[in-house]
């Protein structure tokens, strides 16, 4: 279950939107983050599954690996489509106690499923075709004009770099302190939630101490560095738009449109 979060993790390729830059994936990141709680009927539905596609296709990263980081949320899928299925009001096709069976309720249910999947998948490609340095730097540059108005950007920027690099490594942490637990007969598996919880004890305490630990080192080598912040500092590569970046922010804005449009003038119900 853990080695199938996929955020934070990146996948080498030689593909189109590997070599993008850093800005223009943040900003196709959230345009498509906002057309899914645009979009409204079939035909924008249709618009974003073609787009979606293609760009997966493009990332060169397989699929099946994108995919497995929809397992660390099924849960959070199933509450809420179980909310939406049973607390939409409408018609009730089926009555018990208090919750209700509409058809609004299937198809919202439905519909917030495929919006939180293509939610999932839409920021994998970023965080798997983007190392977190191009991340970092990227943020940084995107919002530096809030620095006017002293905003720490690039402490802000350096915080989420080191989040998303620690993901992967606590992940793995993780898993070696359950192997280690599991092989001293500790169970993690059965018994009621109240049990689950328990047993869990022994999983963070060592956790947090790994983390604890990892987090001091990290902050006595940048002190060993004489790192004092983003004052001053420059960029070994600086961020430079090629042309192909310029091509891919008329597409996104070219999705972004159509999905404007079907919205309004192409409502087919779903």
């Amino acid at each position: 279950m853990l080695r199938d979060i996929t955020l934070g993790q990146y996948y080498p390729a030689d593909s189109v939107i590997h070599k993008l830059d850093p800005r223009v994936k943040l900003f196709s990141t959230l345009i498509f983050i906002i057309s899914l709680f645009c979009f409204k009927g079939l035909a924008a539905f249709l618009v974003a599954t073609v787009f979606l596609v293609a760009v997966i296709k493009l990332s060169k990263v397989p699929f099946h690996f994108m995919v497995k980081g929809l397992k660390a949320i099924m849960v959070l899928m199933l509450i809420t489509a179980l909310f939406n299925l049973f607390l939409t009001p409408g018609d009730p096709i089926f009555s018990f106690w208090i919750f209700n069976l509409t058809m609004e309720g299937i198809k919202n249910a439905g519909l917030m499923a495929i919006r939180l999947t293509y939610l999932i998948l839409g920021t994998s490609i970023m965080t798997l075709t983007t190392t977190p340095n191009q991340l970092t730097d990227g943020l940084e540059k995107a919002l530096h004009p809030l620095n006017k108005i002293k905003i720490p950007v690039h402490a802000i920027a350096m915080m989420m770099s080191i989040a998303l690099r620690f993901i992967p490594i606590l992940i793995e942490e993780t898993d070696k302190i359950m192997k280690a637990q599991m092989a001293r007969g500790a169970d993690f598996e059965s018994g009621n939630l109240m049990k689950k919880a328990k047993s869990m004890i022994p999983l963070l305490v060592p956790l947090f101490v790994s983390a604890f630990r990892r987090a001091d080192d990290l902050a006595m080598a940048m002190e060993a560095r004489c790192y004092t912040g983003g004052e001053g500092r420059t960029k070994m590569k600086p961020l430079k738009y090629a042309a192909r970046d310029h091509k891919a922010y008329v597409v996104v804005l070219a999705y972004f449109v159509v999905i404007l449009l079907c919205r309004f003038f192409l409502s087919w119900p779903m």
